[in-house]
């Protein structure tokens, strides 16, 4: 599979978190034989949970997948920049890797508004920017549109 095939169904998952009024994100780890290990979406409306980040999902099902929290050799794709608080769970769990799409200039700790991978952690995960960026960046404008539209956008920001 290509990093677009893994966004590709990060999207579908996006989509699932639309479908509850979330914030559509979506998220999956990768081994490193290719093998999907772990999917999310966000689920903090659906879930009352400020934690149910896309990517803390993904990990969390990652890590009951492989049976411990290492996560050394593996990828994460995520449609949307990762926040501090997902970064740091990235760091935490060693992946190698993150590729994400669309670039979030309000909360991205991966380049936006800091790069916490750049920072003296004992672990850097290499990053990839821009995978699917406009089909990952129109699906999450069209929500925020329509939810401006309907005048719900305060409790999501």
């Amino acid at each position: 599979m290509t990093s677009e095939d893994y966004m590709r169904r990060a999207l579908v998952l996006a989509r699932r978190a639309l479908s509850t009024g979330d914030v559509p994100v979506g998220c999956v780890v990768a081994d490193a034989d290719g093998a999907i290990i772990g999917e999310g979406w966000n689920r903090r409306e659906a879930e009352g949970d400020a934690l149910a980040h896309a990517e803390v999902e993904a990990i969390r099902s990652a890590c009951r997948r492989r049976g411990g929290w290492n996560l050394h050799g593996c990828t994460l794709y995520v449609t949307l920049e990762p926040c501090p608080m997902c970064a740091g769970a990235i760091i935490n769990a060693r992946l190698k890797s993150v590729c994400y799409g669309a670039r979030d200039e309000k909360a991205g700790a991966c380049g936006s508004v800091l790069n916490l991978f750049m920072e003296d952690f004992n672990h850097k995960p290499r990053l990839y920017g821009g995978v699917l960026r406009e089909e990952c960046a129109a699906l999450l404008q069209e929500f925020f549109h329509t939810l401006r539209k309907k005048g719900g956008i305060s409790t999501l920001i």
